[in-house]
This record gives structure tokens, C-alpha cells and sequence, in this order.
């Protein structure tokens, strides 16, 4: 016992010799002279390497990737800057997953859109806003109190009449400043002057001096130059087709008989023989006189004393049928081939569309051009409201998709119906000429609502092809369409536009080829043309051929049967022929 009393008296003396008095408690107590212990030998190592670990993680900041803090941090580390390796691309260091920005890491505050404009506006002109965060207030605390924390959008009544008030003032002191001075009578009268400025100002915007109008440079106006020819080269003209000199030809004997009837005046005895019709069987007449194919034929409407035919040579001619069968007179106005025909309801004007991108209204008659349509796109069918009373309304289809309604009385377009997919390439009035029905090269049929842009009925199938021809019955029931798969369908006109698979035409060889379909005037045989040139009969009942004529070398594209005599069938080709059977 004796023994370690003495020890520890001894060490306790030995501590207050040799203790420095600069280490803290934490640190490993220092080994100057060894003491003596009873106790086994311990390596204490790891505890003073722990004791130093502790000390220092006191004042180390936190490593934001940890997720979880063994020793409750000091606000110091908590808000310590981040170091150490950062990101490449961060220049502040923040490390990359606390950031939701590029310039760091930004909190969402629910702000709406008006109370942050309200306080952004404030601070800008009074110096304080209120804090988003809580309901302290940020800024020039004076004004806060002089202004009684008003924001800019909710100024008091008061405040706004002397505002009022003020701004009167000032105005009549501008005014009584402007008479004391001497003013010049010139400056007064003189609009670019501020004295005029402030005689006449009467709006805010009233006080700015408008620019005055200077001379182009050679530079600009070089460049407009360009720019109109560049506009010009891309087919803008003022957006019309090709201009050509309209010319016509009278090739008859005289232009009025002993009697002074015109020409196209329709024979007095023309009247149908009788209502039955009968298939032709030989030819009667050929018309020679196009230099390349003929495109469209059409006899004059009711009578059919003359023969309208539209020629790839850009030429329209007209045919005598009764008498002396010669071409009666010949219509130069287009620069290219001639698409389509149509005669007004009398025969007294007809229609031609041409590829050069024009319409022209023509005189049958006289041969002149009353007027010329044209949108820069190329017309493929040209028609005329059937009305009596609608006559000066006609409708084209395009070649960019559009179906384009004219007035001809005023040459303004009064309608456009732009639904189609592709070219437009027919135009069919059924149910009173109060509805069309058109067809497309996208392979499908619309019904169209006269002057309503809008489709009532859209027909396409996935087994149908495109239909460059139709034509309605003489009862106005059906329509037959001339269908590229070789066959000629069949579709009601009454409401619901169906297919009629119970009819259906086929022998012929089309495709390719915009050949013609049409009916006799009784509506007993439907007739086309084909691609080897012959022209095709059917039985309307029993759907069965009844007969096929070899008409032409090549294609005949187009045929019409004789409106009165009902066993005579005209039929035109790419051979450049008219024959009449």
C-alpha cells in the first residue's frame, strides 16, 4: 500500500513539473520520463488517432455527398464553402448534384407572376419590397415609413387626384412659358417643330417627330430593282399565266345568212327524231384540222348543230356537224395545250383552260376574249354553275389541290374550296346544281356544298384508284366514273353518295389515260374511250358490252353523243382526228 501511495504522489508531482501548459485535454498526454505501471502494456495509438480525427472534424466542413452526420455540425460547417476537387465546368465550385441551374443550386418560391411585378416594380421606384420568405420588409426601411408601405398598384385616391393636379399644372406652366417667349409665325405653322409639337399635342405619342421620309441611296434602290426581278423570275407576274396575243379565225362563207341569222344561230328544225337510241356502226364524218392530239370535245348544248374541240396545239376549234362539215371558225389565246372546254348554257360563250396557267372566257360568235382567270396554278377542269341565274359563276379545279371559285362579272374569286390532297380533275353538279362532287388524283371523291367550302362527304376506299372522268346519268341519279383499274363505277347521287356494286363496266384497257365516260340521251348505253383507240358501249341494264368500235390510232380520250340524233356518237383522239359515227 505503501509502495503506491508514494507512486502516485510521485506522478502527481511529476505532472505539475512537466505538464505544458499549451496542450489542450483532448490531446494524448505526453510520455517524458517513463512511468511506472503496473498495468500491462496497451498500444493507445488508435486513441489518440481518433482523439485528433475528433478534434479536427470540429472545424472541417461536411462533404455534401454524405448522406448521413455522426456528430451534430456547427452552423459554420454547415454554411462553409464547398472545396476540393470540384467539377470541370463548375467555376464556383458548387459540387454538380446541388445544383439545379448553372449558376447553382435555386430554391422554388410560390410567387405569383403579379406579386413578384408588384414587388419588382416597387423596389425600383420606392426602395423597399416585401420579403418573399417571410413578412418582414427588404430595402429603404425610411421610405417604407414615409410611403406607408404602399406598393406601386395600390397608389390611394388621394394620391392619384394630386397626381392629377400636378400634371395640369405643369402643362399650363409649359404653356405660359411658350407665350412669354417671342414665337416665330414660321415655327408655329411648321410641323417638324417642337413649337408645333406642343401647339398640337394631343396624344402621349404625339410628341415624337416622325422620321422624315429621305431619298433612297443608290444602294437600296439598286437592291429593290433586284429584288422585284427576283420576284418576277419566280413566276409571280402579278400571279398570272403566260400572256399571248388573243387571235381568232373565221373560216365560213359569211358570218350571217340572207336572213341576218349568226352562224352558231341553231337550225329551226332541229328537234329529236325520237326517243329511242341506237348504237352507231360505221363512220359518217372526219374532222381533220389539229396538228397534234385533241384533248376535249363538246357538242353545242340542246342542239348540237356545231362541235367544239380543245387541241394539244393550243389551238379551240369549232366544227360544223349539219351542213358543210368543215371548221367554222379557230380560237388562238393560249401559249400551250388546251385541257379542258366548257360552253355556257346558250352555246353563246364557252370556257378553255389551258397548261399555260390561263382561263379565258370566250364569244363563240365573234371569237373574242371577254375575260381571262388565272391564279399561276394550272387548271385541269373548268365548269359553269348550270343555274340559269348563276351563269357568271365558274369553278375551276387546280393543280394545287384548290378548287377555285370566279365571279366572271367582276373577275374577283369569291370562293375557294382546298381540301383535296391532290390535283383537282373533275367537276360534277348533281341534286338541282346544289351540290358538286369532285375528284382528285389522292383517289377519293368529295361532296361539296355550292359556295360552302366545306366537305358533306368524303368517299375514299382503300381499294379505289383515281378517277379522271365523271359523268352523271340523263336521270340524274347516278354518276359513272371513269376509274383507273380499267372499269367504270357506278355512284347515287342521292344522299349518301354510295357505290352501286351491282354495276360496273369493265373490257377496256384505261390506265394511264383520262378517257371519257358518258351516256347516251336515254340513259340506256354508257359509252368510253380506251387507250388502244377503240370506243367501248355497254348496256346500262345488264352492265354487258354491247358493242366496240376501232375510232383511232392511239388513244381515243374523249367521246359525245349527239344530243338529237340519237344514233350518232362523236369521238376524238390523240391521232389529232374528230370522227363522227
Amino acid at each position: 500500500m505503501d509502495l503506491l501511495q508514494a507512486y502516485a504522489n510521485n506522478s502527481d508531482d511529476d505532472d505539475q513539473n512537466h505538464q505544458p501548459s499549451n496542450l489542450s485535454p483532448d490531446s494524448s498526454p505526453p510520455r517524458l520520463i517513463p512511468s511506472k505501471s503496473a498495468a500491462p502494456k496497451v498500444d493507445d495509438t488508435m486513441l489518440a488517432l481518433t482523439a485528433a480525427k475528433a478534434h479536427q472534424s470540429h472545424s472541417k466542413p461536411i462533404d455534401p455527398t454524405q448522406h448521413v452526420v455522426a456528430f451534430n455540425p456547427t452552423y459554420d460547417q454547415l454554411w462553409a464553402p464547398i472545396y476540393g476537387p470540384a467539377h470541370p465546368y463548375a467555376k464556383d465550385g458548387i459540387a454538380q448534384g446541388m445544383r439545379n441551374h448553372k449558376l447553382g443550386f435555386v430554391e422554388d418560391a410560390s410567387i405569383d407572376s403579379f406579386v413578384f411585378d408588384e414587388q419588382y416594380n416597387t423596389f425600383h421606384k420606392y426602395g423597399y419590397a416585401a420579403d418573399p420568405s417571410g413578412s418582414n420588409y427588404i430595402g429603404d426601411l425610411d421610405a417604407l415609413r414615409k410611403n406607408d408601405a404602399i406598393s406601386v398598384y395600390n397608389i390611394p385616391q388621394h394620391e392619384q387626384k394630386k397626381r392629377k393636379i400636378e400634371k395640369k399644372q405643369e402643362m399650363e406652366e409649359d404653356e405660359a412659358a411658350g407665350g412669354e417667349g417671342e414665337v416665330d409665325p414660321t415655327e408655329v405653322d411648321n410641323p417638324a417643330s417642337d413649337v408645333w409639337l406642343m401647339k398640337n399635342k394631343k396624344s402621349p405619342w404625339a410628341g415624337k417627330k416622325q422620321g422624315l421620309q429621305t431619298e433612297l441611296t443608290e444602294e437600296q434602290k439598286k437592291y429593290a430593282e433586284e429584288y422585284a426581278k427576283k420576284k418576277e423570275e419566280k413566276g409571280h407576274p402579278g400571279e398570272k399565266g403566260e400572256h399571248v396575243v388573243d387571235k381568232t379565225t373565221f373560216h365560213g362563207k359569211e358570218e350571217r345568212d340572207y336572213q341576218g341569222r349568226s352562224w352558231i344561230a341553231p337550225p329551226k328544225d332541229a328537234k329529236a327524231t325520237n326517243d329511242h337510241c341506237y348504237i352507231p356502226k360505221r363512220l359518217v364524218h372526219t374532222w381533220s384540222g389539229h396538228t397534234k392530239g385533241v384533248s376535249a370535245i363538246r357538242f353545242f348544248p340542246k342542239y348540237g348543230h356545231l362541235i367544239l374541240s380543245a387541241g394539244m396545239d393550243t389551238k379551240v376549234k369549232i366544227w360544223d356537224v349539219f351542213n358543210s362539215g368543215k371548221c367554222m371558225r379557230t380560237y388562238m389565246g393560249h401559249s400551250k395545250a388546251v385541257r379542258d372546254i366548257s360552253f355556257c348554257n346558250d352555246g353563246t360563250k364557252f370556257l378553255t383552260a389551258g397548261y399555260d396557267k390561263n382561263i379565258k372566257y370566250w364569244d363563240t360568235e365573234t371569237g373574242q376574249v371577254i375575260s381571262t382567270f388565272s391564279t399561276g396554278k394550272i387548271p385541269y377542269v373548268v365548269k359553269l354553275n348550270p343555274d340559269e341565274d348563276k351563269q357568271n359563276v365558274l369553278l375551276a379545279g387546280m393543280s394545287d389541290k384548290k378548287i377555285v371559285q370566279w365571279d366572271i362579272n367582276t373577275g374577283q374569286i369569291t370562293q375557294e374550296y382546298d381540301q383535296h390532297l391532290g390535283a383537282v380533275n373533275t367537276i360534277t353538279f348533281v341534286d338541282n346544281n346544289r351540290r358538286f362532287v369532285t375528284s382528285s388524283d389522292d383517289k377519293s371523291l368529295r361532296v361539296w356544298e355550292f359556295g360552302i367550302p366545306v366537305v358533306i362527304k368524303y368517299i375514299s376506299e382503300p381499294h379505289m384508284h383515281s378517277m379522271p372522268s365523271i359523268s352523271l346519268h340523263p336521270n340524274t341519279n347516278w354518276l359513272a366514273a371513269q376509274s383507273l383499274d380499267n372499269q367504270i363505277l357506278i355512284y347515287s347521287t342521292r344522299e349518301r353518295f354510295q357505290l352501286n356494286k351491282k354495276k360496273r363496266f369493265a373490257g377496256h384497257i384505261v390506265a394511264g389515260y383520262a378517257c371519257q365516260v358518258n351516256f347516251s340521251p336515254d340513259g340506256r348505253f354508257v359509252m368510253s374511250g380506251d387507250g388502244e383507240g377503240k370506243c367501248w358501249f355497254w348496256d346500262w341494264k345488264s352492265c354487258k358490252v354491247f358493242r366496240t368500235l376501232k375510232c383511232h390510232e392511239g388513244v381515243c380520250i374523249g367521246c359525245e353523243w349527239h344530243p338529237l340524233e340519237q344514233s350518232k356518237v362523236a369521238t376524238c383522239g390523240w391521232d389529232g382526228l374528230i370522227k363522227y359515227w
